[in-house]
């Protein structure tokens, strides 16, 4: 038997995170080292099975497949196509970072009352969280697909609601006294809003995945496929929409996609940041993720059907999203609205249905984790030596530091999509996907970068130029441990938006693959003859 590389990678931050949890309290440098340990071992196995994936091999390759509940015809099925190994490499990758940064997150609180915060706790749910995440990207079993997609959201409630920001949204509240209390019940708040949308969107799910069993009789995507090919399966047109309507729904709660976002702002808000990291660029990849694997695939005429009114829905994500960053005052927030209008993008490529368009939003899904991990980790970074997540209470920063202004000048300047910076590649092929098949969408559309320039560099003038205030006054640069966290991710967001070939070259194949289940191809350009 050939050895379970995509089941390796999954346990090995699942093992990782019930070792962690077993450190004794008073360990609790030992139990991050391990936790980083083992996101590193993570990686290098991501890796591994990143360098053995060929683009031009079978659809799905790694793959793992036995028996789990028999009787309900549910199998323990793995396998990776190019964008879930994409995706896959991407949550490795970031992880160590987002363990990194949160080093002293989960630390004691020296001047509250509760003397300590169960640090071990904290590293083990990201390790979960982590475990379950890579697992989804891999799952070619619905059942299967459906208990991640649920059970990720117990180690996310817990990090959100448990281990909420140190700092506030105003300077002034954390001095006026009382501020633990509030702080307390508004990281409640979001921790359970973020748990019940979720939920709802998973119930729905559940309908229509047993309505899918009880179709198709299966729950593995080959199997349907198969089944498919040879004509010995098929769904009534009615049938297909309702099962179509209940996984999109889920998806694009997890997306987020408009009006089912309201979630977001609040979850990464009351974060740690490098757990809003983990929420962006991670955790919400599973649902537009899932839009390309499970909707395009296993419904194929109910995704044409539905895709006009999709298509409006991302677009009001692109210009709503954006316009609501634009007037935040709020540091995390307004990364969590300029999120928003992001996924607008992805969630318009996938349902353009082009190859440009297709190949955009999972070149998007990844080049967004990376920016958004980059942008948010040095806003984090930054709201830890102020206190305040308020944009009103910084100004000069870059005078007294720099290295700090400039890591987050360039992650701000990759979430406005900059020519050179990976993010621009992406979103350039998301549009001219767009365009070719919806000219007006596509115009539209591109009111959302004019926007992003609008609402990034209206952030930086505030916090980073102008006279120093006397809080900034002595803030400390970049330590060593923090330019480990932000370094590798911006030599990327370079490397990537110079060179994207080698990650089109993984995706492209897995693109034509669902093309092909939808039956659709890209228009033809209409050139006019020449009298």
């Amino acid at each position: 038997m050939s050895f379970p590389l995509l089941t390796a990678t999954a346990a090995i931050p699942a093992i990782g995170a019930i070792a962690t949890a077993a450190v004794p309290a008073a360990r609790r440098t030992f139990a991050k080292w391990l936790a980083l340990l083992f996101s590193l071992a993570t990686l290098v196995l991501a890796g591994i099975a990143l360098a053995r994936f060929e683009p031009g091999g079978s659809r799905f390759q790694l793959t793992e497949s036995h028996a789990w509940i028999k009787d309900f015809g549910v199998r323990y099925e793995l396998g990776v196509d190019g964008i879930g190994v994409a995706l896959m490499a991407l949550t490795a990758l970031l992880m160590p970072f987002i363990i990194l940064a949160a080093w002293h997150d989960a630390d004691p609180l020296e001047n509250q009352s509760r003397r300590w915060r169960p640090t071990q706790g904290f590293f083990a749910l990201m390790l979960m969280t982590e475990a379950m995440v890579i697992l989804s990207f891999e799952a070619t079993d619905v059942f299967l697909f459906y208990i991640l997609f649920e059970a990720m959201l117990i180690p996310m409630y817990f990090l959100i609601g448990g281990f909420g920001d140190r700092a506030t949204s105003s300077g002034a509240a954390a001095a006026a006294g009382g501020g633990d209390e509030n702080a307390a019940s508004q990281r409640s708040y979001a921790a359970v809003k973020f748990l019940l949308y979720n939920l709802v969107g998973g119930l729905i799910m559940l309908a229509a995945v047993i309505g899918l069993y009880t179709v198709a009789g299966t729950f593995s995507l080959s199997e349907i496929a198969e089944a498919r090919a040879n004509g010995t399966f098929s769904m009534a047109t009615s049938t297909e929409r309702w099962l179509f309507l209940g996984f999109f729904f889920a998806f694009a709660v997890k997306a987020p996609l408009w009006p089912l976002h309201t979630w977001l702002p609040n979850a990464m808000g009351e974060a740690t940041s490098p757990v809003a990291v983990l929420i962006t660029a991670v955790v919400d990849k599973v649902g537009t993720f899932a839009m390309l694997r499970f909707c395009l695939q296993l419904f194929p005429e109910a995704s044409k059907w539905a895709t006009p009114v999709i298509l409006v829905l991302a677009l009001i994500s692109i210009v709503y999203g954006a316009l609501l960053a634009v007037g935040q005052r709020d540091i995390k927030r307004l990364i969590a609205y300029a999120s928003i209008s992001h996924f607008g993008f992805i969630v318009l490529g996938i349902f353009a249905m082009t190859s440009q368009g297709q190949s955009g939003a999972t070149l998007y899904m990844v080049n967004h984790g990376i920016s958004t991990a980059a942008l948010m980790l040095v806003a984090g970074f930054l709201i830890s030596r102020r206190g305040s997540r308020l944009i009103a209470d910084y100004g000069g920063v870059q005078k007294v530091a720099p290295i700090l202004a400039g890591t987050f000048l360039i992650g701000g300047l990759a979430t406005l999509s900059l020519p050179g910076l990976a993010p621009f590649v992406s979103e350039f092929l998301v549009l001219v996907g767009v365009f070719s098949a919806y000219p007006v969408i596509g115009i539209i559309a591109t009111t959302g970068i004019v926007l992003a320039a609008i609402y990034v560099l209206v952030l930086y003038q505030r916090t980073m130029t102008g006279p120093v205030k006397a809080e900034v006054q002595g803030m400390a640069d970049l330590k060593v441990r923090e330019l480990v966290v932000v370094v590798p991710l911006i030599a990327l967001l370079i490397f990537l938006g110079v060179y994207p070939k080698p990650l089109t070259e993984i995706v492209n194949p897995a693109v034509q693959h669902t093309l092909s289940d939808v039956q659709k191809k890209d228009p033809q350009p209409q050139v006019e003859a020449v009298k």
